[in-house]
């Protein structure tokens, strides 16, 4: 999205040590193609890295997307023509609002629920609980994985090009493994396959990221002030993923709905 819809002049300031690929220099179009755009591109590059990964399972299958997901970044760090390195792109248009980004988010758990409710979804969650009862009864599982990954990567393509339009710079370091634990602790605390936990546990994820701020800088109590420990925050996310992990392996959202059948069925 940065460089589709970043003006011309901009992106020579930009690429000032090395030029930017020619068949990027001189394109400029609206935001709205430039987000379909990102989407599709990443869908693409999803099914790309897909295909050899997703024929792996359990704990293969998350060690080699992390591993992917690192060489990406890598990549793009060292493609000076194209990402401009490790300097990122500075002056991004800033088209992301707050009517984009709460419609955005809207349409794509609109766009999930719909997909759940169809017969694509019924064959992921039959993948999910059990693979090979899945594939007894007919399941092709190598081709409901891909269209997963394809349909996670268009809308994360989307969620990565309002960013950059919403922050006006990007760079490859903001797309650290800790933004990937983040967002595992965001689907593991509201359960696997669970909208309405997952949207929850992203609100008080992100709020809990910003109210814990102060454990990475000193506190002034008056009469002492503690050092700030830097990364402390990550700490205690890494404890309570743990902790859910161990206890709620199912996620919080589970036990809520448990006990409101319970109440139903009293």
């Amino acid at each position: 999205v940065a460089l589709l819809t970043m003006p011309i002049p901009m992106k020579e300031m930009n690429f000032f040590f090395q030029p930017i690929v020619p068949w990027l220099a001189n394109v400029e179009i609206g935001f709205l193609p430039a987000l379909l755009a990102a989407g599709l591109i990443s869908a693409f590059l999803g099914v790309l890295i897909g295909a050899p990964v997703l024929r792996l399972t359990d704990d293969y299958l998350a060690i080699a997307t992390l591993g992917f997901a690192e060489i990406i970044r890598v990549v793009f760090t060292n493609t000076q023509s194209l990402t401009n390195g490790a300097l990122g792109l500075k002056g991004i248009p800033n088209f992301t609002n707050t009517w984009w980004s709460w419609g955005t988010a809207f349409v794509t758990i609109w766009c999930v629920s719909f997909l759940i409710r169809g017969s694509y979804g019924k064959a992921f969650r039959a993948i999910r609980e059990d693979e090979v009862a899945a594939q007894a009864m007919g399941i092709n599982l190598f081709k409901h994985k891909v269209l997963s990954f394809a349909f996670g990567s268009f809308f994360a393509g989307v969620a990565g090009g309002l960013l950059a339009s919403l922050l006006g710079t990007i760079d490859p370091n903001m797309f650290r493994i800790t933004l990937t634990f983040n967002i595992l602790l965001i689907v593991v605390l509201g359960g696997l396959g669970r909208i309405t936990g997952t949207v929850i546990s992203a609100v008080v994820v992100t709020v809990m990221m910003e109210a814990l701020r102060f454990l990475d800088e000193s506190i002034n109590l008056g009469f002492i002030q503690l050092p700030g420990i830097p990364g402390m925050r990550m700490v205690v996310f890494s404890i309570i993923l743990i902790l859910v992990v161990l206890l709620r392996r199912e996620g919080l959202m589970t036990r809520l709905k448990g006990r409101e059948a319970s109440y139903a069925e009293n």
